[in-house]
């Protein structure tokens, strides 16, 4: 409707929905003081790197500087986007915690066994070895830590355990690893000699080497006054005494009820007090939707440059993704072409897959803000195309800078700058620390867009807590979140670098990105005419209070076996637990938002984005909350942890939840600045379909029984077992993965219609109806109806 002038009215502030207002703040006080405090416990039990780590004649083998530049040469290289450490990275290589455990119980038992009875340990008889084992688990478990000094003394056996390590991995990154890591991929020319960033003085393979047996020594050694390991007894290995703890059995079963319980009580809330939105339009009278009188300022039509890029973007990501699935068939080649290995090998596609979805699933959301803007304020403000054509090119420098940078790093072109502007080494937030920055600053520009663009809106919203400003204030914390990766450098401990990052990747993607998706999806629903803001701002809280009610406490399923301490079994297993019921609450809106579509009938607009969060819905409870819960249960995280059940879970939840969630306010946005004539909903109806199919297909029928077999393998043979190269060599795990290829490719077919039809919008767009400052004709959403 048009805005009205009239005489100035006096602003009355009102402070409506008090009570909902008061548990939500009162629910993230508390949440994020249990977090906090929960991370400071961490940095003060974390486990320790000696300053000196001696033999039994106090001769220095290792040092923390030489810990440390293992931790910075495995970062260096991208290796965590290969393999993992303490069940934390990429799932081709090996878990190299468990490996290097593995091998320094056997040379701990070779040397034991030759010292007592001449021969190695394979040779003794049955009698003879289970001496043997018992005296290298008491032996290993004992904690020879010496806080006063800060330094750590190794038994003879130890020691001998140490060399083997050191032995294994020189002819690893010397010769290959067989599988899919490269020869010859760490090399001393890679940087200086003297003054080295991060890394210390002498042999890279080397110190990497002593990394790998510190995570390996954590795991097996029994933390100061407790009973079980710094790692709550993770691996899963037997030669070296680790059982599944008390606390991951009592936790699974506990936080199973507990959930029951809550389950009761919330629904019971939920249908008391009435939180489902409610329609705002009698039945058989649905809002007339006219796209032609809809208005369009300069800046909106200027997104379409960011949504087509966007779907070019999700379609290099998964041509990346299909070059990964095919090096688990043939991990040194693709189809024999050896060149392509060479130039992609495993851990930079790797990184490459999941940045450009983070670029793209981001980049969506942040073109929908700015078009949005102005229907919330009202009115374009001036030079505001001109910021968007700013921020769109930072953007572009951004991706492209970053990839080039992330290769050159991992290629160890770098040289001393490889964190600054190479690949940080972190899973997830591979971008070098010059491009964080640059990400940072480039979110703090789209805030200051969307500032511009709602800024009238939010002075006329009396209510301070009210749509329009929970709008905002779910956008301050997109860019507000992201800058904690800030918080973690190569010589941060693991234990406490891990848990930073999973702030990004849990509290950022998975928490920040849900509070301002159900936002949103609130947001366009009021402005479409189709619920009252009344009950949407009542469920917005009642969701709100769910979603981080739950997931910031429940990022600490991240850190059972970390180093962390045993606390976050309790606290990871429970709230957990509870994350599954917001996101199955939101199946119940889903349905309401397919009736709204319904009562549309054929006349309705936006038939494609409400496909697309029909879509958000059923994935936000089979990816994110069933295949979530499933691994999330200590019980079963503690055999799984670092498996195939990880990426079921982030497929369906990542692309299920986030990327169908960009796809739809894509769609939104588009139908919106591109002609009507030359919509085709027939195109987004089959690409809906053939997303969710391929999707299905790819997590249902190839990585979840892959999986299972997986978590099977690791409860009888150790978990090093089910992380080995022999394990994904078998015939079966090789058949399945072959037929992957069959959704891979319905998924992909869904994605070149959309990125088709993005890029004929491209050349489609409407002309702006609207000049800067100009009053629209919108829905004033900071008054409240009658």
């Amino acid at each position: 409707m048009e805005i009205q002038r009239g005489a100035p009215t006096k602003m009355v502030k009102e402070n409506k929905n008090a009570l909902l207002k008061s548990i939500l703040i009162v629910t993230i006080l508390i949440s994020f003081t249990v977090l906090l405090g929960g991370g400071y416990w961490i940095f003060k039990e974390q486990a320790p790197r000696p300053l000196e780590i001696t033999n039994q004649k106090g001769e220095v083998l290792l040092t923390k500087k030489s810990i440390m530049g293992g931790q910075a040469v495995w970062q260096k290289y991208g290796l965590m986007d290969y393999g993992t450490v303490l069940g934390h990275g990429s799932y081709m290589g090996p878990d190299y915690t468990a490996e290097s455990l593995k091998i320094y119980t056997e040379g701990m038992q070779d040397f034991k066994a030759n010292q007592q009875f001449g021969k190695d340990f394979s040779s003794l008889s049955e009698d003879e070895k289970s001496i043997i084992k018992n005296q290298v688990i008491k032996e290993m478990r004992k904690n020879r830590y010496n806080s006063s000094k800060d330094s750590l003394q190794l038994t003879d056996a130890q020691a001998f355990g140490l060399e083997k390590i050191r032995e294994y991995y020189k002819g690893i990154f010397t010769k290959g690893d067989g599988w899919g890591l490269k020869a010859n991929l760490i090399k001393d020319s890679d940087i200086p000699k003297t003054d080295r960033a991060y890394v210390d003085k002498g042999d890279q393979i080397k110190q990497i080497s002593d990394f790998f047996f510190w995570t390996a020594w954590l795991s097996s050694t029994v933390r100061g006054g407790d009973k079980i390991t710094y790692t709550n007894n993770w691996p899963y290995y037997e030669d070296a005494g680790n059982h599944m703890s008390f606390s991951a059995v009592w936790w699974s079963g506990a936080s199973i009820t507990i959930l029951i319980l809550m389950v009761g009580v919330i629904l019971y809330f939920f249908y008391r007090y009435q939180f489902s939105m409610k329609e705002a339009y009698k039945e058989g009278n649905f809002p007339r939707i006219d796209l032609r009188k809809m208005p369009v300022t300069n800046s909106q039509v200027k997104t379409g440059k960011y949504f087509t890029v966007v779907s070019v973007l999700f379609f290099v990501q998964c041509m990346f993704g299909a070059l990964l699935a095919h090096y688990y068939i043939e991990p040194d080649s693709f189809f024999g072409i050896k060149w392509i290995h060479d130039i992609l090998p495993f851990n930079i596609t790797k990184g490459y897959h999941l940045q450009l979805a983070i670029f793209w699933i981001a980049t969506a959301w942040l073109g929908m803000g700015i078009y949005v803007a102005p229907l919330v304020g009202g009115y374009e403000p001036k030079k505001q195309g001109l910021l968007v054509d700013i921020l769109f090119w930072a953007l572009v420098i951004l991706v492209g800078g970053s990839m080039a940078g992330e290769w050159l790093g991992a290629k160890g072109y770098l040289g001393n700058n490889w964190f600054l502007l190479g690949h940080s080494g972190w899973e997830y937030i591979e971008l070098g620390r010059v491009w964080q920055l640059i990400l940072i600053a480039g979110m703090f520009i789209w805030l200051f867009i969307v500032f511009r663009g709602i800024k009238a809106g939010l002075k006329k919203e009396s209510d301070k807590g009210g749509l329009i400003h929970l709008l905002f204030y779910s956008a301050i914390a997109v860019p507000a979140f992201y800058i904690f990766a800030l918080f973690i450098n190569p010589d941060t401990s693991f234990t406490f670098a891990d848990y930073w990052r999973w702030w990004i990747i849990h509290l950022w993607v998975e928490g920040i990105f849900e509070v301002f998706a159900v936002v949103v999806i609130g947001f366009l629903l009021v402005q479409l005419g189709l619920v009252t803001k009344k009950s949407t701002v009542r469920q917005l809280y009642f969701q709100l209070t769910l979603l981080l009610g739950s997931g910031v406490i429940g990022i600490g399923h991240h850190y059972y076996y970390n180093g962390s301490a045993e606390v976050w079994i309790a606290l990871g297993a429970v709230f957990s637990a509870l994350e599954v019921i917001p996101l199955t609450l939101l199946i119940l809106e889903a349905y309401e938002q397919y009736k709204m579509m319904r009562d549309g009938g054929v006349d309705f607009p936006y038939k494609g984005t409400f496909w697309f969060l029909i879509s958000v819905a059923i994935w936000n409870l089979v990816g994110a909350g069933v295949l979530g819960f499933l691994i999330n249960l200590p019980a079963v995280a503690y055999f799984e942890h670092g498996q195939f059940l990880t990426p079921t879970h982030g497929h369906g939840s990542m692309m299920g939840v986030y990327g169908m969630f960009a796809c739809a306010v894509l769609l939104y946005s588009l139908r919106n600045i591109v002609k009507p004539e030359a919509w085709n909903d027939k195109w987004i109806k089959f690409s809906c379909i053939m997303l969710n199919i391929g999707l299905a297909g790819m997590v249902f029928f190839s990585l979840l029984p892959v999986g299972f077999m997986q978590i099977k393998e690791a409860f009888y043979h150790g978990y090093a077992a089910s992380r080995s190269s022999t394990f994904l060599k078998q015939d079966l795990v090789q058949t399945i993965l072959t037929w992957r290829a069959v959704p891979d490719t319905i998924f992909l077919i869904g994605v070149i219609v959309l990125t088709l039809f993005c890029i004929k919008a491209l050349f489609n767009l409407r002309k702006p109806t609207h000049k800067e400052e100009e009053k629209l004709p919108v829905k004033d959403l900071s008054v409240d109806e009658e």
